[in-house]
């Protein structure tokens, strides 16, 4: 089975910046779509960004797009949230996402075409 984990999350200011990491193991294909969403006190987890397989495109929430930027390391199984121009409103507990079986018709924003999900990293971010 395929194991995520998270990191890179911790407490900033706002404005601030983070990149979260999010490390597959125990599957050496890559292609398969990447997902981060958040969760935060009193709310359903949320779709924050996305990057398929094929060609690389990605996918925004409109509350980070401009914001944060998705990226993958092929060679290295992870995939990367950089976060700028942080806000208060940001901070959860963000979740990777991997749908080991991506077609290219599938939605990206839904959370249940995702097969495995990391612990997650918490963010919080001050104002």
């Amino acid at each position: 089975q395929v194991q995520l984990v998270e990191s890179g999350g911790g407490l900033v200011q706002a404005g601030g910046s983070l990149r979260l990491s999010c490390v597959a193991s125990g599957r050496t294909a890559s292609r398969y779509n990447m997902g981060w969403f958040r969760q935060s006190a009193g709310k359903e987890r949320e779709f924050v960004a996305a990057i398929r397989w094929t060609e690389g495109s990605t996918y925004y929430a409109d509350s980070v797009k401009g914001r944060f930027i998705i990226s993958r390391e092929n060679a290295k199984n992870t995939v990367y949230l950089q976060m700028n121009s942080l806000k208060p409103e940001d901070t959860a507990v963000y979740y990777c996402a991997a749908d080991l079986n991506p077609r290219s018709f599938t939605t990206v924003q839904a959370a249940g075409n995702y097969d495995t999900w990391g612990q997650g990293t918490q963010v919080t971010v001050s104002s």
